[in-house]
């Protein structure tokens, strides 16, 4: 099996595990990627996801050009099969932080764009090459990067087909950090499980807002804002974060920390 998953806390680790291949993604690897997303979107246990390559020399270098790329070309199946590992059409609103060495490319580089704070070594190496072999990213890219970042940064990437540095990267807006390759991981790590000690309902909200709200004009946006506010308002989460700060306060003496 070439897809890890592990949790640990409130933390979940999906790790692409191929690292003689430069973690490339076989359709069964796709297939059990979308599983290990499903199954952690299913466990309420887990509060946040870490998405990695194994090895120092890729987080993935995207789909196996032997293998994957050829059943598309003969038209052997649709590439809306991939969906569920790329989540595309699916409500996933715990937060993924994604940990990259090495090379991130063509299908990599699309993983990593369905995550949501992405750490990347400073020796990452990032590129969209697919037009250079006559086809398109059509794994979200297509939609996300022009979302994510400013219009002539992601039609740079997208057109150029080009290598970027993990400072370019970072320039544009893709990554958030670049760090030394050694704490790539737990830079990430680290990230992963500040924020799966926070509210999983406040978060996973804060996620699902930044993702569908952006699709409605102001009044209809605000209006759904208010309701995912209320939700949250009435959770048990809320209901024990005040109770919790009401305890601290009355021991304080009523006085701030």
């Amino acid at each position: 099996m070439s897809i890890e998953l592990h949790r640990s806390g409130a933390v979940a680790t999906i790790r692409i595990a191929r690292p003689e291949k430069l973690n490339a993604l076989t359709l069964r690897m796709y297939e059990d990627l979308g599983r290990a997303f499903a199954e952690v979107r299913e466990d309420d246990r887990v509060h946040a996801v870490l998405l990695t390559g194994a090895g120092d020399r890729a987080f993935c270098v995207g789909a196996d050009m032997t293998e994957s790329i050829p059943a598309l070309a003969e038209n052997r199946f649709d590439i809306s099969a991939w969906d569920p590992a790329h989540l595309k059409r699916v409500a996933f609103y715990k937060p993924i932080v994604c940990a990259i060495r090495g090379l991130c490319i063509g299908g990599g580089f699309e993983l990593m764009l369905g995550t949501d704070i992405r750490i990347a070594s400073t020796q990452a190496v990032f590129q969209l090459p697919e037009p250079t072999h006559g086809f398109v990213p059509a794994g979200g890219t297509l939609v996300r990067l022009v979302r994510q970042i400013g219009y002539a940064d992601a039609m740079e990437i997208l057109l150029t087909a080009r290598r970027f540095s993990a400072d370019e990267m970072l320039a544009k807006g893709v990554i958030n950090q670049a760090v030394e390759p050694s704490i790539v991981e737990s830079t990430a790590l680290e990230i992963a499980e500040r924020i799966a000690s926070l509210s999983p309902t406040a978060i996973q909200t804060i996620k699902e807002a930044a993702l569908t709200l952006q699709d409605y004009g102001w009044d209809e946006a605000f209006a759904r804002e208010a309701a995912l506010g209320q939700r949250t308002f009435t959770s048990d989460d809320a209901r024990r974060g005040l109770a919790a700060f009401a305890s601290r306060s009355a021991g304080s003496g009523g006085k701030k920390p």
